[in-house]
């Protein structure tokens, strides 16, 4: 069930009371580039560099005021998440405990441990490190912070509301999917506005299950095998995300660690933000369906910011197509 017009903006003031709205830019470079006006949704502008956080202010708020944060509570995350998490945790002065990867962030892993979490790592994927937080739930007598809840979407909602409601007449926004609190946000927005926006979901070639599950109109693991777009890097979908991306999403568009690299360099180039991959890939999109998004007003959603700098750098040294990722053991692998 999709969050209404009031709910979201009963999440607004929840947000607001944190943070202030994040801006949405039109950069004269990067319209050249795609060859139409473009406006990016800087969602790594907010005080943990990504969208989620809007989430997690909204969802401690409601579950504090009831007093079902009990002793503490645990998640499990790929990094931005986790941070929601620890962040909102830290507001209320409850204990968090964050189940990541082996593998995951060092720069991830660093802010969350800041935070005040204690980060566990388990597993070799988010799905891994899932079913391991719930474990600890139960063995500890934790609060179990899912990553995908009516309350989360409501919060990030709040962004879409302040992009739709800034930016008038857009033809088209493209929006990440990572486990899909983002993109039903949107939706919902959308929805509640009565507007004719599509909303395209953005998944990365190498972690399909939201794009399979959408093609198939039911639920499908698919292996990952990114090694840049972590924020993307879903084994098994949430069937409560895809109902509302069935009903909503009007397509969505699979981009390659290459692509999402070449997006990484671009955003950089034309607009001097940094991006992770997950940030980077709705412009990825953006940029692929550039022949199709002729004449059209577009958006996309840099839905974070948080990328290593080891990595980031070498992103930018790296020429276009220059990723290897002709097999799974190779994929994501900077040639440099």
């Amino acid at each position: 069930m999709q969050p209404d017009l009031n709910e979201i903006r009963t999440a607004a003031e929840i947000v607001y009371s944190e943070m202030r709205p994040t801006p949405q830019y039109c950069w004269p470079l990067l319209c050249e580039q795609l060859g139409a006006p473009v406006w990016v949704k800087h969602e790594n502008h907010t005080p943990i560099g990504a969208f989620k956080i809007r989430g997690g202010l909204v969802y401690f708020d409601h579950f504090a005021r009831s007093g079902k944060l009990g002793s503490g509570v645990i998640s499990a995350t790929r990094g931005n998440h986790g941070q929601s998490i620890g962040y909102a945790a830290r507001r209320h002065g409850v204990p968090a405990t964050i189940v990541v990867p082996h593998g995951n962030s060092v720069e991830k892993n660093a802010a969350m441990r800041a935070l005040g979490v204690e980060l566990i790592e388990h597993g070799d994927d988010f799905q891994a490190a899932r079913e391991h937080a719930a474990r600890l739930a139960d063995e500890r007598s934790l609060h179990m912070v899912p990553a995908f809840h009516p309350l989360l979407v409501a919060g990030v909602a709040t962004y879409g509301l302040e992009l739709l409601g800034a930016v008038g007449g857009l033809d088209v926004v493209y929006v990440p999917i990572g486990l899909g609190s983002g993109i039903c946000g949107m939706v919902a927005v959308r929805d509640a506005l009565g507007l004719k926006t599509e909303v395209v979901g953005v998944v990365s070639a190498q972690a399909t299950a939201y794009a399979d599950s959408f093609d198939l109109r039911r639920a499908v693991d698919a292996p990952v095998s990114t090694r840049l777009a972590d924020g993307m890097a879903c084994r098994t979908p949430e069937p409560d995300a895809l109902e509302i991306i069935w009903r909503g999403v009007d397509r969505i568009v699979t981009v390659s660690d290459e692509e999402v690299a070449a997006a990484m360099r671009t955003m950089f180039e034309c607009t001097h933000n940094a991006c992770e991959g997950a940030g980077a890939a709705a412009l990825a999109a953006a940029m692929q369906e550039r022949s199709r998004s002729a004449g059209c007003k577009v958006a996309v959603v840099a839905s974070g910011g948080n990328v290593d700098r080891e990595l980031f750098a070498r992103v930018l040294q790296a020429e276009d197509g220059a990723f290897e990722g002709s097999d799974p053991g190779s994929r994501g692998q900077l040639r440099l």
